[in-house]
């Protein structure tokens, strides 16, 4: 990429795209677009096909796609699998059809077998199940890595796959039910620490394990692939470092200043017992994370607290508090 071409972040509006698009600024890339979902339904075929005619974008970042936690995938299997392939497969073939120089395809960790072996190197893809409580989300996520694999192999393309761990920072989305589980402890210990709440009652054991990384660093992540990877195979994106819930809820705890007790609810769901993306194929390219955990989640309550916890969905994301 050079500083004048023009460089289409798909999604720009929510939590990974918004920091994507803030790196680019940085970095003095002037010619973003990134249109919300109110300007450009990314599910419609023939609006995104005529967006690409007439914008001719050099680079695609694909960050767009609805997500949420353990109570949104299960509560809305459907709009997970449905609405994610119609927007991979519109703005993928869009790129291939237009000319696109390069596209980065964000997928997810997701994508691995539950019980993949740890750390989760990127060959172990479609080795084993899927965890059930996201396999639509999962399934979206494949298909859109091997859309990217076959339109390269057919029409000589480049587009590359990349796959975070879990995420969280600015524009993140606070609902308790259907968030990620870092942004949902962050308004729950926040709201009981306003409320003087005696406990505050988490799902499942604490047991499981589980990465996070500060978006930011995501962000940084992506737009040096962009920059120097050309690579047929997926890479991993994360920090090589886990937490179990029940500790990331203390440190959490913590930052907010709550006083009040701790209690697991292990009838609700735990998902996948641990999570951990081996990431030596990026530290190899000479990248590595620079925000630590607990002061990612200082900066994540930070910016909760000067948003007032408003409802932040993200364009094309699943709406959530």
């Amino acid at each position: 990429m050079n500083r004048n071409d023009k460089i289409f972040v798909a999604g720009r509006h929510g939590m990974v795209g918004g920091a994507i698009a803030r790196r680019l600024e940085a970095q003095g890339f002037s010619r973003l677009i990134g249109p919300s979902s109110s300007e450009l339904d990314l599910q419609d075929q023939q609006a995104v096909a005529a967006f690409f005619e007439a914008e001719r974008p050099d680079y695609v970042f694909l960050a767009a796609a609805r997500v949420g936690g353990i109570y949104a995938n299960n509560t809305y299997p459907a709009d997970f699998i449905y609405n994610n392939l119609q927007i991979q497969m519109n703005v993928i073939h869009a790129s291939w059809m237009f000319r696109v120089r390069k596209l980065l395809f964000l997928g997810s960790s997701c994508i691995y077998p539950k019980l993949a072996p740890q750390p989760i190197r990127e060959e172990y893809l479609l080795t084993g199940l899927l965890e059930p409580t996201n396999e639509p989300y999962a399934v979206a996520k494949i298909a859109g890595i091997k859309m990217c694999e076959a339109y390269n192999r057919q029409h000589g393309t480049n587009f590359i796959s990349v796959m975070p761990t879990n995420l969280y920072g600015p524009n993140d989305s606070y609902d308790p039910m259907n968030s990620h589980v870092l942004p949902a402890l962050i308004r729950r210990f926040h709201e009981a620490k306003v409320s003087a709440a005696p406990e505050v009652v988490i799902w499942g054991t604490g047991q499981p394990r589980r990465e996070f990384m500060y978006v930011d660093d995501l962000a940084d992540a992506c737009v040096f692939l962009m920059q120097t990877y050309d690579g047929p195979d997926i890479v991993n994106i994360g920090t090589g470092q886990e937490v179990a819930i029940g500790e990331l809820a203390g440190i959490v705890k913590e930052v907010v200043g709550y006083e009040g007790e701790l209690r697991f609810d292990p009838s609700k769901p735990d998902g996948t017992p641990r999570k951990l993306l081996d990431c030596t194929r990026l530290h190899a390219m000479g990248w590595r994370h620079k925000t630590e955990l607990r002061e990612g989640i200082r900066l994540a309550y930070a910016d909760f607290v000067t948003c007032g916890g408003r409802h932040r969905s993200g364009d094309h994301a699943l709406p959530r508090l």
